[in-house]
């Protein structure tokens, strides 16, 4: 095992194992009540940064693949997710053309600079059949200057509008763009709120601006 490997095994467990149990009850939430509607259940799905998974054992899709370098994460994943251990950064062992979906959250930042993170969503967009979606979910730093940086592997600054301006350099028309989706870390506090309640804010954008701190970004590729 990688050095890098080895470092991204004991930041998930450090930072994500004490709430595991609660983080996958949210992600149900979240696929089933707003994900859901962005893709088609025949779809053909990437998760892109998986981590643990959550997201792709989650929703529902005709087939699911999961990429990250974390060797832990095919031990995550549930029955019939296929997983792809590989540095999002290099090109994708996908064909052109062969996925619906690519979906990311809370992942782009964490790639060591911006070039990375353009090379990912530069193979995203290869990857992508006409008319496929990149769906971006993320910490904004606009509405958090100081606390984006409480996490040691956050290397690069993000923003609704800095994602925007990348996907449409690299090919992509912005179908949406939600600079306050998701409270900031809301499935990794000791405060953990009752799901209805989560319900309840999916359903209620004006809750998103008051208390949004993640952006949401969808591309579309022409």
């Amino acid at each position: 095992m990688t050095g890098g490997a080895l470092e991204l095994q004991k930041e998930y467990a450090l930072r994500f194992e004490p709430h595991r149990e609660y983080r996958q009850r949210v992600w149900q939430v979240l696929c089933s009540h707003f994900f859901a509607r962005l893709i088609p259940p025949d779809a053909r799905v990437l998760d892109l940064g998986a981590g643990w998974g959550e997201f792709i054992n989650n929703i529902v899709a005709a087939e699911r693949l999961a990429m990250d370098l974390n060797p832990e994460t095919a031990s995550r994943l549930a029955e019939g997710v296929r997983c792809l251990q590989h540095d999002v950064s290099l090109p994708w062992p996908l064909p052109d053309g062969s996925l619906d979906v690519v979906f990311t959250s809370n992942f782009l930042e964490h790639l060591p600079d911006k070039g990375k993170v353009q090379l990912a969503v530069t193979e995203a967009h290869r990857c992508l059949r006409s008319g496929g979606r990149l769906i971006c979910l993320g910490p904004n730093i606009r509405f958090l200057p100081g606390a984006y940086w409480d996490f040691w592997d956050h290397h690069v600054p993000l923003s609704d509008r800095t994602i925007c301006e990348l996907l449409q350099l690299t090919g992509f028309s912005i179908e949406r763009s939600v600079p306050r989706f998701l409270p900031y870390s809301m499935s990794q506090s000791s405060v953990q709120p009752p799901l209805a309640l989560l319900r309840l804010y999916l359903a209620w954008p004006l809750a998103w601006r008051l208390l949004g701190k993640q952006f949401l970004v969808i591309g579309r590729k022409p």
